[in-house]
């Protein structure tokens, strides 16, 4: 996902990988990031996740919006085994130099606000808006 955060009126995007935990996409990241350091100070943030096409009809995508809170420990363990189940190499046997990593990243929950899929095999720009109780509903 690219995730768009701003500070002092000055936009900022990364790309974060995430995972679906509790209506929500949770994501990691080292406090001494641009994007933790604006999240800091301003959660509400935007973001997109893409894939790259070759043909502007193939695309697909997702624009979303909403806050960030960074996850405290009580909700920790679960959110970090709801990321290794998506990516097993953060896991129990994780690298040595991935497991040091870990120990000193936030952890960030994103609530989203509004999402929206853009399907252009419907037309160029064609969005709909998602309705988010059918979608964690599903997931």
């Amino acid at each position: 996902m690219c995730l768009a955060t701003t500070r002092d009126n000055q936009p900022w995007v990364a790309p974060v990988f995430y995972a679906v935990w509790q209506n929500s996409l949770i994501f990691l990241s080292a406090p001494h990031t641009r994007h933790s350091k604006h999240l800091d100070l301003n959660p509400l943030v935007s973001g997109s996740i893409q894939e790259d096409y070759a043909n502007w009809k193939d695309i697909k995508g997702i624009q979303l919006e909403g806050r960030v809170e960074r996850i405290g420990d009580r909700h920790k363990r679960a959110v970090v085994n709801c990321y290794a189940d998506k990516f097993p190499v953060t896991g129990p046997d994780a690298p040595v130099e991935i497991a040091r990593a870990l120990d000193k990243v936030g952890w960030y929950q994103l609530h989203i606000a509004q999402m929206l899929f853009i399907d252009n095999s419907e037309g160029l720009g064609n969005r709909d808006e998602v309705d988010l109780n059918l979608l964690f509903e599903y997931h």
